[in-house]
């Protein structure tokens, strides 16, 4: 064994037990940690032939990296829709490095931890209020979750004209109809082969909505003329939150022939509040929905789910199987992940989810969810009332997109974020909305108070008393 290896095997306690005071160190001064890294690193591309050992490694990154560690998971990172990672989240990821487990397999020899996945579907399924009649797995984002239902629609696309496309390969154009999807969806279109080239826009409904017009979309659907399609829709879109109509797209799925998608990436956990569950009305009856868990699961990052109708399940194993692996054994009398989904190694994704679950319970993601969407009601009445900003759209979740009233250029809108996430006090990110520059807070994460808002808000003033 390497001389290092085993000097560090021996003293693995005292090297984790500083990890670990790092660690929660972190955590109790995430409310004052940067949200914005002031600085940059050089990058050193040199590799020594001896190595330094895990304890002096652990002091150049203290040195080195630590210090520029930004506060994503605190209460005023705003940016990208990003969750922070419960207490529990946070044991649970830990364990999975530690037990490091390949998640796959169900029966068979070998771990148990596609049971414990499986187990996890089951229980965010209960959260969501969707029934048990889809079969989920974690993947790494809602990128790959979209991906893989999609490849599955594909798949279901080929069968209606008797072709067999993960074998075959295209044999031709497929329809998709979208009125405002996801840039991952349209990146996944482009992966599969399909193009995104031939998404056929629907109009969205009028008085700044971005949600699919079920008027115009059953005319498309007729200009097909029977054709298959693909339809994606939105649970929820990026810049105000907006949800499509599931309940009439749902009847119309009764009269017409279509794989029917729901990007609700972060928009389904709008399932656990009492007051806007509503918008989910109709959804169990998609063939597939992608929901991302570290946004407003608030588990540590590459953790989402894909869910696709059990029914559908010899076109997912026709997608994803290892045909050419007979070690493998048969992919539907022996269950195993690998044959649903794009990655054969992964690592044990649902335990974070699984602790998380089970420690704070279906009250828990209630409260969580319902505390974000007032607190985002909370910024969007400080910016409707003030004089120097204006809400692109209506406040409709947890999703605040404003812009700068009356300003002279779009770099005006640019500068003034700049100089807002600069203070290291709270991170949002640029949009475009209906073709104007604006600004968008999303705000899912647990330890998000309104305290808070109202220290952003004061920032805000601060920044546009200078203009």
């Amino acid at each position: 064994m390497n001389e290092l290896l085993k000097q560090d095997a021996a003293t693995v306690g005292t090297l984790l037990e500083k990890v670990k005071q790092t660690g929660v160190q972190y955590l109790e001064q995430i409310n004052e940690r940067s949200t914005n890294a002031q600085q940059s690193v050089v990058i050193n591309g040199s590799l020594q032939a001896t190595g330094a050992g895990a304890e002096a490694t652990l002091q150049e990154f203290y040195q080195r990296f630590e210090p520029l560690m930004v506060a994503a998971g605190g209460p005023r990172y705003w940016g990208f829709v990003t969750g922070g990672a419960t207490p529990a989240a946070i044991a649970g990821d830990w364990l999975t490095t530690i037990y490091d487990q390949n998640s796959f397999a169900v029966k068979g020899q070998g771990d148990i931890s596609a049971n414990i996945e499986l187990e996890t579907i089951r229980l965010l399924l209960d959260l969501l209020g969707l029934p048990d009649d889809f079969l989920g797995g974690f993947v790494t984002g809602a990128t790959m979750s979209n991906f893989t239902c999609l490849a599955v629609a594909r798949q279901w696309i080929g069968q209606q004209t008797g072709k067999d496309i993960a074998r075959e390969g295209l044999q031709g154009p497929i329809p998709v109809l979208a009125a405002t999807p996801h840039s991952s969806a349209i990146k996944s279109l482009s992966l599969l082969g399909i193009g995104s080239s031939h998404i056929i826009d629907v109009q969205t409904e009028s008085g700044n909505r971005e949600s699919i017009q079920i008027a115009d979309l059953e005319k498309q659907i007729e200009a097909l003329q029977g054709q298959p399609f693909i339809l994606v829709s939105s649970g929820g879109t990026v810049n105000t939150v907006d949800f499509d109509d599931f309940v009439a797209i749902a009847a119309l799925k009764k009269k017409h022939h279509f794989w029917w998608h729901i990007d609700a990436a972060f928009g389904g956990f709008a399932a656990c509040s009492n007051t806007h569950k509503h918008l989910l009305q109709g959804w169990e009856d998609a063939d597939s929905i992608t929901v991302d868990c570290h946004k407003w699961l608030n588990v540590p990052y590459e953790s989402a789910v894909f869910l696709v109708k059990d029914r559908h399940r010899l076109l997912q194993v026709g997608t994803f199987q290892n045909s050419n692996a007979p070690y493998l054994g048969d992919p539907l009398e022996n269950f195993s992940f690998m044959n649903f989904l794009p990655e054969n190694s992964r690592r044990l994704k649902a335990l974070p989810a699984w602790f998380t679950l089970k420690a704070y319970g279906k009250n828990g993601y209630k409260d969580i969810v319902e505390n974000c969407i007032a607190l985002a009601q909370q910024l969007g009445a400080y910016i409707a009332s003030s004089s120097h900003f204006e809400l692109l759209a209506p406040v409709r979740l947890n999703t605040v997109c404003f812009a700068l009233k009356d300003v002279a250029t779009d770099n005006d809108t640019a500068a003034f974020l700049h100089e807002l996430n600069s203070t290291g006090k709270v991170f949002m990110t640029a949009t475009v909305y209906k073709g104007q520059k604006g600004i968008r807070a999303a705000i899912v994460n647990w330890r998000s108070t309104a305290a808070d808002v109202e220290l952003v808000i004061s920032l805000m003033k601060q920044q546009a008393a200078k203009r």
